[in-house]
């Protein structure tokens, strides 16, 4: 028969203050994102009045059939998924490959590299030497502009690298005992203990590239074949915000929709996808997945 260990009223006192505190932080967290999505489903013109918290009080479609309804919503959607999917694989391709040569303590230039690239990371050119740049290697006007500039970061890379340098080096030495070349080792053996720092890596990358919305109006502004969905949701946004001043239209009905709402609805769908992304990503935010493989 198990005896149940009884607990001090100071050991009580601290799990009520602690289940107090993560209640009001989960509310906290929790409450602006329900607010966002209960004015994206209400009324334009009722949400004006204000007083909605975690239920639409006036329940509307307008505000996303119009988010829908945009003559190159759909394209732009295309051209985010295509860019953030292969931008996402190229750059974690290249930034891991990278990291893997730098923190290597038989590269020759592994210090004066690195000091190189985190002057860059303080230090550019400008946006108009920057555009210059694109234009005149033929990348303005096209799909590559969303991907090849960024396929190296100095952060990632970085970040990446301080990882690897973590990694018993036995694995390596023992590895290249058996014959195994250095690509070899960074396919067989360094990336699969890099899980938690692919992953996020990958998940910085990926909501970068989803959420930008500046270069598809620099270079691309226009290409409507490769605008995005960012820049779709940002012009509709600008729209609806200098028709809002209309009391006329608002007096006729017409003007359903309010930047509030709009600005509700963009939120939800901008995010949607990621949020959806997070989990498969989330388990791999470990640390550790080395300790026990090697003792030295």
């Amino acid at each position: 028969m198990k005896h149940r260990v009884r607990k001090s009223t100071s050991d009580i006192i601290f799990e009520i203050v602690v289940v107090v505190f993560m209640v009001c932080f989960v509310t906290i967290t929790l409450y602006p994102v329900i607010n966002t999505i209960a004015l994206s489903f209400n009324d334009g013109i009722d949400a004006v009045r204000g007083g909605i918290y975690l239920w639409p009080r006036k329940f509307s479609l307008k505000n996303y059939k119009t988010v829908f309804a945009m003559q190159n919503i759909w394209v732009g959607a295309r051209v985010t998924v295509a860019r953030t999917i292969i931008a996402t694989v190229t750059s974690l391709f290249a930034n891991a490959l990278l990291a893997f040569v730098v923190s290597r303590k038989r590269f020759l230039f592994k210090s004066q590299l690195s000091l190189f690239w985190v002057i860059t990371m303080y230090v550019n050119g400008g946006m108009i030497p920057i555009f210059l740049l694109y234009k005149n290697l033929g990348l303005t006007g096209t799909f590559h502009v969303y991907w090849i500039p960024g396929m190296i970061s100095a952060f990632n890379m970085l970040v990446m690298r301080t990882y690897m340098e973590g990694i018993p080096e036995s694995l390596e030495e023992s590895a290249q005992l058996d014959g195994a070349g250095y690509f070899t080792i960074f396919k067989d053996i360094v990336s699969p203990l890099c899980k938690p720092v692919y992953a996020t890596i990958a998940l910085f990358i990926a909501v970068w590239q989803w959420n930008s919305w500046f270069d598809a109006m620099l270079y691309n502004r226009m290409k409507t074949e490769y605008t995005t969905l960012q820049y779709e949701l940002m012009k509709l946004l600008s729209s609806v915000m200098q028709q809002s001043g209309s009391a006329e239209n608002a007096k006729n009905g017409a003007a359903t929709i309010t930047p509030i709402t709009i600005r509700s609805a963009v939120t939800v769908a901008t995010m949607l996808p990621i949020v959806c992304l997070y989990p498969f990503l989330q388990r791999y935010f470990v640390t550790g997945l080395t300790i026990g493989g090697v003792k030295e």
